[in-house]
């Protein structure tokens, strides 16, 4: 089976957008796939990972039209966005090996956080 063919691309899109819209993490589905089935290098993956992203994230503000609180998306969306682009700016500088041992110690954190948070 040819896993560059269109229809299987097609079908894997189908099912990772499914997932997505379920919350279960097509994105990150879609670089593993990507990356392992297809072969893609992971900096083209991700970038591939974001766009498929912004179609749903766009329908579903067309369709909870007047449920989203824009005046607290906004700033975070504004925020996010400028700290992406200073972390990308600064993932260039930094020594890749501490960039992972310091994603380790925050993952670590948040779940310690999670397990330890009152409900």
């Amino acid at each position: 089976m040819d896993l560059g063919s269109p229809w299987i691309a097609a079908l894997a899109g189908a099912v990772l957008g499914t997932l997505s819209g379920l919350g279960v993490g097509g994105g990150s589905l879609l670089i593993l796939w990507l990356t392992l089935a297809v072969g893609m290098d992971a900096g083209t993956a991700r970038g591939i990972s974001l766009l498929f992203f912004f179609p749903a994230a766009l329908l579903s503000c067309i369709l909870r039209r007047g449920q989203i609180p824009w005046k607290q998306i906004l700033p975070a969306v504004f925020f996010g966005c400028m700290a992406a682009g200073i972390f990308s700016w600064l993932s260039q500088i930094i020594n890749p090996a501490h960039l992972k041992k310091a994603m380790g110690a925050v993952l670590i954190l948040v779940g310690v956080s999670e397990v330890f948070r009152k409900k």
